[in-house]
C-alpha cells in the first residue's frame, strides 16, 4: 500500500505531513511483520570447519561441478597450491577461468574438498562496490529519520553484484522503468518471497505481451551472507526465470541494510529466524518512486496497467 493508504488504515490523518506518514507506514508494516526460518527446520548443529580462501580460478567443469583454483596459503590447513574443489551448479555457471575469488573451503576426509560462499574478488569491482556502499551509508546517516523514501522521491544510488557476478550500478537502470523488491532464496513461506518472485515473473510475461519495452525487474536479497551470485544464479535457473531483464542482486551487508532502511523494508535476523516485511516498488525512467505495494497480496495486473498507461 502507499503511505497515505497505510495512514488511513491505521487511523492516521490523510493530510498529515511526511513524518506522520512515515510513522503510520511503519506501524502498518510492523503489524504485517512475518517470521520465517531460513531453513524451515530447527537450527542445525555446527558443521565441518570453514576456512577462508582467496585465489584465482584456473578452470571450471560445469558438468562435474568442479573448479580448479590456484589459491593462496590457507593458514593451518595447506600451503599455496593448485587443486580441484567441488562447487555448486550455480557457482559452476558463474565462475570463469582467470577470475579472482574469495570463498569458504570445507575440508573433507575423502579428499573432495568443497568451496561455498564464493564471491568475486577482483580489486576494481570490490573497490567500486565498497565506495558506493560508503556513499550510501553517508546518505542514510545524513537523511536520519527521513531516510525512508516515499512515493515521489528518487531511489538511492547503489552498486551490487548480480547473479552472474557482474557489478551493477543503479545508474544502469536510468531510462528504464523498474520493478524492485527484496527476497531471499532460503525463504520457506509460500506466501512471502516465493509468492513475490512468482508475481514478478507474471508481470514480466504480461508486460512483454503488452509490448512494454523498457522494463527491468530487480530483486535484492535480504540475506547477503548466504545469497552469493552463484546461489542467486541457481535460484533463477531452478525457477526457469528469464534473466534478460530480471536481475538478482547481492553485496555487502551494510549496503543491503541501508537499502532496506531507505526503501522502508524491515528485516530482523536472529539465529535462523527471519522477521521481515515485503514491498514491491515501481520506479520511473527518471529514478523516481511512483508506486509501492506492501505485502505479497498485490495483483500483477495493477503493475502491468501502470506500465501500459
Amino acid at each position: 500500500m502507499q503511505p497515505s493508504e497505510a495512514a488511513r488504515r491505521t487511523g492516521g490523518n490523510r493530510h498529515a505531513g511526511p513524518p506522520a506518514r512515515r510513522a503510520a507506514l511503519l506501524a502498518a508494516l510492523l503489524l504485517s511483520l512475518v517470521g520465517c526460518t531460513r531453513s524451515g527446520e530447527p537450527k542445525p548443529e555446527p558443521g565441518p570447519p570453514r576456512h577462508p580462501l582467496t585465489g584465482q580460478v584456473v578452470s571450471v567443469d560445469p558438468a562435474r561441478k568442479v573448479a580448479v583454483v590456484h589459491h593462496e596459503k590457507i593458514e593451518g590447513v595447506m600451503p599455496e597450491m593448485t587443486m580441484e574443489f567441488a562447487i555448486s551448479g550455480g557457482d559452476a555457471a558463474v565462475l570463469k577461468p582467470g577470475q579472482r575469488i574469495r570463498a569458504d573451503v570445507i575440508p573433507s576426509d575423502t579428499g573432495d574438498w568443497r568451496l561455498e560462499r564464493i564471491w568475486p574478488d577482483e580489486r576494481a569491482d570490490a573497490a567500486a562496490i565498497a565506495a558506493q556502499a560508503d556513499a550510501l551509508r553517508q546518505d542514510t546517516l545524513i537523511r536520519g529519520r527521513s531516510a525512508y523514501r516515499e512515493v515521489g522521491e528518487a531511489m538511492p544510488d547503489f552498486a551490487l553484484y548480480d547473479q552472474t557476478g557482474a557489478v551493477v550500478q543503479s545508474t544502469r537502470f536510468r531510462g528504464k522503468r523498474i520493478m524492485l523488491n527484496f527476497i531471499y532464496t532460503r525463504c520457506p513461506v509460500a506466501t512471502m518471497c516465493p509468492a513475490s518472485t512468482a508475481k514478478m515473473m507474471q508481470v514480466q510475461k504480461a508486460a512483454r505481451e503488452a509490448g512494454v519495452k523498457n522494463l527491468e525487474l530487480v530483486s535484492i536479497t535480504l540475506d547477503p551472507d548466504y545469497d552469493t551470485p552463484g546461489v542467486l544464479r541457481e535460484y533463477a535457473s531452478i525457477r526457469g526465470i528469464d534473466t534478460s531483464n530480471f536481475s538478482f542482486l547481492t553485496g555487502p551487508e551494510r549496503a543491503i541494510k541501508d537499502l532496506l532502511t531507505q526503501f522502508g523494508v524491515i528485516a530482523d535476523f536472529k539465529d535462523n529466524l527471519v522477521n521481515h516485511t515485503l514491498a514491491t516498488l515501481l520506479i520511473d525512467e527518471h529514478g523516481r518512486i511512483v508506486h509501492r505495494a506492501d505485502g505479497s497480496a498485490w495483483d500483477p495486473r495493477d503493475f502491468v496497467a501502470k506500465l501500459t498507461r
